[in-house]
């Protein structure tokens, strides 16, 4: 165990003990035996509906925010770009534990009952601890099934995992009806965007420029948010071949390639070299092989916030931007 799990841990224990005992009475929803749901191969049973949840990234902050859970948060942490507009004012009623990464330390102190997080990499020893270490001391971890899905059932896309996480996170916290709703306006978004794909001529082939690192772009692989989104509106990445979220691959690779166009996301707030979308269009425009690709000489680029290439609650945002950018660029009839 890291030292940042180490230091305390009875005091965490007590603090996770005294947290479940004033939590007060199941609210509506909750079954009086309690609630059961897996999370990525674990079983969570809560017998209380959770009153201290902490959040370990911007994805599970907007979801909880967005079923109006902000006065059931303890706390929230990793905020990549700034928090959407429509959830502002109660992201303002949540403590920020941490801007960055949160610690061992720092989520003893908020005394939580359920810790959510969108990515697997929040549960390592040298940051909030794993899943295991949590549990052995009472607090249960909910993760975000579209990061686990070789654990899921086979045949479901990450939006149906997605989905799923809504469902779950709904009984949990008692409030199925604002979960159902918003499912049902996800999978509403999601039917407009298939019926738009429609009109997509041919299969036009798509890179997706997540960050570049030095002289190294961050591209999607096949197992990305990014590639169903492509799949979705009609087109193909041209890296759905590579089992792998986001890897680091080369210039050569990517003109080998010969995508059609190409999406930029921009993560400008988050502040680091080769976040913005000027930075990466500097570099692709600047690098010899991909000048000479007919995408980047017609600039047949799409910018995009690069928070929409992630699993969150906003990523179906992303649809009606490609679609309409695909009819921009001539991939797709009006």
């Amino acid at each position: 165990m890291s030292r940042s799990v180490r230091v305390g841990a009875a005091a965490l224990a007590l603090s996770f003990a005294a947290a479940g005992c004033s939590a007060g009475p199941p609210q509506a929803g909750a079954a009086a035996e309690g609630v059961r749901v897996t999370s990525c191969g674990r079983e969570l049973t809560f017998p209380k509906t959770p009153q201290r949840a902490v959040t370990l990234d911007q994805s599970a902050t907007e979801v909880l925010l967005e079923l109006g859970l902000q006065g059931r948060m303890a706390g929230t942490s990793n905020l990549k770009t700034r928090i959407a507009p429509e959830y502002r004012a109660a992201y303002g009623k949540v403590p920020v534990l941490s801007p960055k990464l949160l610690g061992g330390e720092q989520l003893r102190a908020a005394a939580p009952d359920l810790v959510v997080a969108g990515f697997d990499d929040h549960f390592t020893k040298d940051r909030t601890g794993t899943r295991e270490e949590l549990a052995g001391l009472g607090l249960p971890s909910f993760l975000s099934a579209v990061d686990c899905p070789k654990q899921n059932a086979a045949g479901k896309s990450p939006f149906d995992l997605l989905l799923d996480d809504y469902r779950n996170l709904g009984r949990i916290f008692g409030v199925e009806e604002r979960a159902a709703k918003l499912v049902r306006e996800q999978r509403a978004a999601l039917d407009r965007a298939a019926g738009s794909a429609a009109s997509v001529r041919g299969e036009p082939k798509v890179v997706w420029v997540y960050s570049v690192y030095g002289d190294a772009p961050y591209v999607a692989g096949g197992t990305a948010m990014a590639s169903e989104l492509s799949r979705i509106v009609g087109a193909r990445n041209v890296f759905d071949d590579l089992d792998e979220d986001w890897p680091s691959v080369t210039w050569e690779e990517i003109a080998a390639r010969k995508p059609d166009f190409v999406v930029v996301g921009d993560l400008s707030e988050r502040g680091k070299p080769g976040d913005s979308a000027a930075d990466k269009l500097a570099a692709i425009r600047g690098n010899p092989v991909m000048a000479q690709l007919p995408a980047v000489a017609g600039s047949r680029f799409v910018t995009i916030p690069g928070t929409l290439m992630d699993p969150s609650v906003r990523t179906v945002d992303a649809l009606p931007l490609l679609t309409e950018a695909m009819k921009d660029l001539g991939h797709a009839r009006r």
